[in-house]
């Protein structure tokens, strides 16, 4: 799911979700409301995938967060915003969420919730 390392063509971060998911929509939404610093997002099918260097397949079943320093997808990429927020507290939580044994329960959380979202409020539109 990480696919860290650079991405000549992004010059400032961006937030890639899945714009026919209304749950994740929802979601994307009350974080760009709630976090001090939130990236531009854009669903991941109105985005240049190749030119951020990822595929259909990468974004199927995971939101990612690519910054001009690495992408980051699926618990990684909610772990990288939570990094960059001004915040002490958000930014240690955001790196307890990328180191195990935490990143591993985390990894497994959000693959079932990617698995059920169309089931959750907002379900797909």
């Amino acid at each position: 799911m990480p696919r860290p390392g650079s991405s000549a063509s992004v010059r400032a971060p961006l937030f890639l979700y899945d714009g026919a998911c209304a749950f994740c929509l929802a979601t994307t939404r009350w974080m760009s409301a709630h976090l001090a610093w939130f990236p531009p997002a854009v669903p991941h099918d109105e985005a240049d995938l190749a030119e951020l260097g990822l595929t259909d397949a990468d974004v199927a079943d995971s939101a990612w967060l690519v910054t001009p320093r690495g992408r980051f997808g699926g618990h990684l990429a909610y772990a990288a915003l939570l990094r960059m927020q001004p915040a002490l507290g958000l930014r240690f939580l955001g790196h307890l969420v990328s180191a195990p044994p935490f990143s591993w329960i985390a990894r497994v959380a959000y693959a079932g919730l990617a698995r059920i979202r169309h089931r959750l409020p907002g379900g797909r539109s």
